[in-house]
C-alpha cells in the first residue's frame, strides 16, 4: 500500500470528538501514516497534546490568526513554555489573515513576528496560514528566515509561489485542488515543481469536491494525491512518494501515527 503524510490536520477538532479513535483508523486504512498536528490557541494546546499522547502525531504548536484577539502576552508566554518543554516538529498553525473582517492586523502583525523569532530561537520550520496576505507574508519571511516551513493551502500568484519556493518553503495542496473551477490551482498543481508540494487535508476544513459541504477527514488524502497525479499526468505512486519526502525535508522524520483509543481532555 501507498503512503501519504498529511501535514496539515486539525485532528484535535471539536467536530472529531465523537469519533475520533475511528478517524485515525480510516485514516491508517487508507495508508495515511502521518498526521501532523497544528494548534491554534494557547486555551487549546492542551487538547492538540494529547494528540501526540493518544496517536503519536508529531505536532506544531503555535498560535492561529484568526484567533488573535485571544492571544495575549500570557497566551505567548504560555506558547514559548510548551514549545520549551514539548519539542513539536514546527511552530505553527502561525500568519495573517487579511481575508476575515474585523481582525486586528497589527496585532496579527505583532503576534506573528514573535511566533517567527520562537522558531528562529528553537531552529523549527513554521506552518503558515496565508488569506490575502501572501506579500505580508513573504516580507515578514525575508526579514526573519526561518530555516524552512510550508505554506499551508497555498493560494496565490506563481511570482508568489517562486518567492516561497526560493525561502525554502513548500506549497501545501489540499481539497479546494480537486475542485474543476479552482482554475489558478489547478494550474499551480501542474506546474510547480513536484518537488515543492506537500499534501494536506486541513481536516475538518476545506473539504474535497466528493464531501463538499461535509466533515473532511484525513482518509481522503490519497484520493486528492490521485487528483493530483490525474493533473500531472503522472502515477500516485510519485506522487506519494515525493510528496512524502518534501514533508520530511521541512519537518523531519515524522513519527507514524498510531489508531489508540485514549482518554482525551473535553
Amino acid at each position: 500500500m501507498l503512503s501519504f503524510i498529511d501535514t496539515h490536520c486539525h485532528l484535535d477538532a471539536p467536530e472529531f470528538t465523537a469519533d475520533r479513535d475511528a478517524v485515525v483508523a480510516r485514516a491508517q486504512a487508507a495508508g495515511v501514516q502521518t498526521l501532523v498536528v497544528p494548534a491554534i490557541t494557547a486555551g487549546t494546546l492542551d487538547l492538540t497534546l494529547a494528540m501526540r499522547r493518544a496517536y503519536g502525531c508529531p505536532l506544531a504548536l503555535g498560535l492561529h490568526p484568526i484567533y488573535v484577539d485571544q492571544h495575549d502576552t500570557a497566551a505567548l508566554t504560555t506558547l514559548r513554555a510548551r514549545v520549551e518543554q514539548e519539542m513539536p516538529v514546527a511552530i505553527g498553525e502561525i500568519g495573517l489573515d487579511f481575508f476575515v473582517d474585523g481582525l486586528d492586523r497589527e496585532r496579527q502583525l505583532e503576534v506573528f513576528r514573535a511566533q517567527l523569532k520562537l522558531a528562529l530561537e528553537f531552529d523549527l520550520p513554521v506552518l503558515l496560514h496565508v488569506r490575502r496576505a501572501q506579500d505580508e507574508v513573504l516580507r515578514e519571511l525575508r526579514r526573519y528566515r526561518p530555516r524552512a516551513g510550508i505554506a499551508h493551502a497555498f493560494n496565490g500568484s506563481r511570482q508568489q509561489a517562486d518567492a516561497f519556493i526560493k525561502l525554502g518553503f513548500k506549497l501545501g495542496f489540499g481539497g479546494a485542488m480537486t475542485f474543476e473551477r479552482a482554475l489558478n490551482l489547478r494550474r499551480h498543481a501542474v506546474e510547480l515543481p513536484l518537488e515543492s508540494i506537500v499534501l494536506e487535508t486541513d481536516a475538518p476544513d476545506i473539504s474535497p469536491e466528493w464531501a463538499y459541504k461535509q466533515r473532511n477527514e484525513p482518509a481522503y488524502l490519497p484520493r486528492i494525491a490521485t487528483v493530483l497525479a490525474e493533473l500531472r499526468q503522472i502515477d500516485i505512486a510519485t506522487v506519494a512518494a515525493q510528496t512524502s519526502e518534501n514533508a520530511r525535508q521541512v519537518l523531519g522524520p515524522v513519527a507514524i501515527t498510531k489508531p489508540m483509543a485514549a482518554s482525551l481532555p473535553q
